[in-house]
């Protein structure tokens, strides 16, 4: 039987932490920065937890990871 091949997308997008769920980096902080606020564009430094309902998605996705 052959491996699995991860979804490139996906493995780029989002990292495994230690407790098995998944991280990505927030949306919105590309470009057309200047009418944010920085406040919006602090919040968008952070890191963002995956739902546990787009997780099942994602572990289909990222076998391997």
């Amino acid at each position: 039987m052959p491996k699995m091949k991860s979804h490139r997308g996906a493995a780029k997008r989002f990292k495994k932490t230690g407790t098995g769920k998944f991280t990505y980096q927030k949306r919105n902080k590309r470009h057309i920065l200047t009418k944010k606020d920085s406040k919006r564009k602090r919040q968008l430094r952070e890191t963002g937890v995956l739902s546990d309902a787009d997780t099942k998605r994602v572990r289909q996705m990222l076998p391997y990871l």
